[in-house]
């Protein structure tokens, strides 16, 4: 887990920018922020021109862009998105990221596998 404040009742990051770091050049990098049997939570920095090629999650899955800009394509439909998107998607939807600029994505999963 990412260093952060950790209670008995609660996980808190206060800046989910500087937790993400500096971004390397041509690369996309991941670092898990919490981890329990029912969510998952997954921080991605994305360079520009970088992309996650049409793939499925077998569980339910929200994104949501914390900085930057993207081409989303979610089953088959387009989407130009920024700061302040948030995207619920259903099991084993198809979708693709695409990062326009460097971008940072904020990934939950929920559910079991």
């Amino acid at each position: 887990m990412i260093a952060g404040t950790v209670l008995p009742t609660y996980t808190l990051i206060e800046n989910l920018v500087t937790t993400m770091g500096t971004i390397e050049p041509d690369s996309i990098v991941s670092r898990t922020l919490f981890k329990s049997d029912r969510l998952k939570a997954i921080l991605f920095g994305f360079d520009a021109g970088q992309e996650l090629s049409e793939h499925t999650a077998s569980q339910t899955a929200i994104l949501q862009i914390v900085q930057g800009e993207a081409t989303l394509v979610v089953g088959g439909q387009r989407h130009e998105v920024g700061p302040g998107f948030w995207l619920q998607m259903p099991p084993r939807l198809p979708h693709s990221v695409y990062a326009k600029s460097p971008l940072i994505l904020l990934l939950l999963l929920t559910g079991a596998e």
